[in-house]
């Protein structure tokens, strides 16, 4: 294949994706799992690490991911210590605008957390005090505003709203906890109410949600701080949840769940951090009921999420707050494949056949051939640049590699 036919390749899948057959490019690729589809890419870097085409710099604070739609950067921030903004690059890293769409949590870690959502050129965001906005795309202008946590009383966590909103069909979901109602469904188009579900009571967490379909059912997967939830898409209605906290074996992180499960073939793995048990649920076939397959005492993973590659799935698990390894475990038995100490946890993404993985204390980045026998390090460079904990997840769009620290995002170039 020429270079051009790879080019427009990557673009195509990159950048969007048919989702109920909507066009989408939302948090950990297109479907919400960590891949991101582009081929042909680098297998090994210089020592220095591919070539930096790119900075981003003054899009805020925060640990959101950046996403590509039509050739456009967008990535949000905290700006003014009480707001969140969108801020919008062209492929050069000029900024094309920049709009303020709701208040920024201002208490414990201030900073933006939310992956914009793109969709049929709208996006969509939740503000860290769970302001729900739908913006044009190509100007900013706000289409519709909802302050959900207000008139759902919905009940943050103590670290505010992580939370990127899943486009359902004409729905935008989500997640309120509280006493009122666990989940709502917003009209995307215009803001109206479509569905509230009843309350399971208790805070809402960090994760972000997720569909799926079984049985004839689309069904929405999501997470307060004692639940996992799956919800019919169409009406609101529980059609199943697990109480989540026995699984928690320690008194720290409790409700703190932050990672978008993995879905495949009837089967839901969840992890979460904190000594909490992964586990493994199978999903009936009319997609109405769950039962643990198995659970695993090694891959309890922070908030650096997980990807699935070949039937094994890796990431960083906890040790504390400030520590954790890189592990990888069986997904049809829960059999611990390996856990192998390389600097400290952090976050993982897929593409092209290999790992691509941000660890969150000092910056380093890996690319790593994924297997079941031992954690294969090919090549690794630094993050230098930004501040704070490097909590925001790479991503790749259009064969580049976009990794954010802080207020600052470099973009390489990853491609053969």
């Amino acid at each position: 294949m020429n270079s051009l036919k790879l080019l427009i390749l990557c673009l195509a899948f990159s950048t969007f994706s048919e989702v109920s057959g909507q066009i989408t490019a939302q948090w950990r690729g297109p479907g919400r799992d960590g891949h991101y589809p582009c081929t042909g890419l680098l297998r090994s870097w210089p020592e220095n690490g591919p070539t930096q085409i790119m900075t981003l710099t003054g899009v805020g604070k925060g640990y959101s991911q950046p996403v590509v739609y039509e050739n456009k950067i967008y990535i949000t921030g905290m700006k003014n210590e009480t707001t969140d903004v969108l801020s919008v690059f062209d492929m050069t890293g000029k900024r094309l605008w920049e709009k303020e769409y709701g208040p920024a949590w201002d208490r414990s870690y201030p900073e933006t957390r939310s992956t914009p959502t793109i969709e049929n050129g709208k996006v969509y965001l939740v503000g860290g005090q769970g302001m729900v906005s739908c913006l044009d795309a190509q100007t900013g202008a706000i289409i519709w505003q909802k302050d959900a946590n207000i008139r759902y009383s919905g009940a943050p966590h103590r670290w505010g709203v992580s939370e990127s909103v899943l486009i359902a069909g004409d729905a935008a979901i989500y997640t309120t906890g509280g006493e009122e109602t666990s989940v709502i469904a917003i009209n995307k188009n215009d803001g109206s109410l479509l569905w509230k579900s009843k309350s399971l009571g208790g805070e809402r967490a960090y994760a972000s949600p997720l569909m799926i379909e079984r049985g004839g059912l689309r069904i929405i997967l999501a997470q307060t701080a004692n639940h996992l939830i799956g919800l019919n898409a169409d009406n609101g209605e529980i059609l199943w949840d697990y109480d989540m906290l026995p699984l928690h074996r320690g008194q720290q992180g409790s409700g703190a769940h932050n990672n978008t499960p993995l879905y495949k073939d009837g089967e839901i793995f969840v992890t979460n951090g904190y000594d909490r048990q992964a586990v493994m649920f199978s999903l009936s076939e009319d997609g109405r009921s769950i039962d643990v397959k198995w659970k695993n005492d090694v891959l309890d993973v922070h908030h650096g999420g997980v990807v699935l590659v070949d039937g094994n799935i890796y990431g960083a698990n906890w040790l504390n707050n400030s520590k954790g390894n890189w592990a990888s475990v069986r997904w049809s038995d829960g059999h611990t494949n390996w856990e192998t100490e390389w600097h400290t946890k952090g976050s993982v993404i897929y593409a092209d056949g290999m790992l691509y993985i941000y660890e969150e204390r000092s910056g380093n980045v890996g690319l790593v051939r994924p297997g079941p026998e031992k954690f294969e390090l090919v090549s690794t460079f630094r993050m230098t640049d930004g501040d704070g904990p490097h909590w925001a997840h790479p991503a790749i769009w259009n064969g580049n590699l976009y990794i954010r620290h802080g207020e600052v995002v470099k973009v390489y170039n990853i491609r053969r």
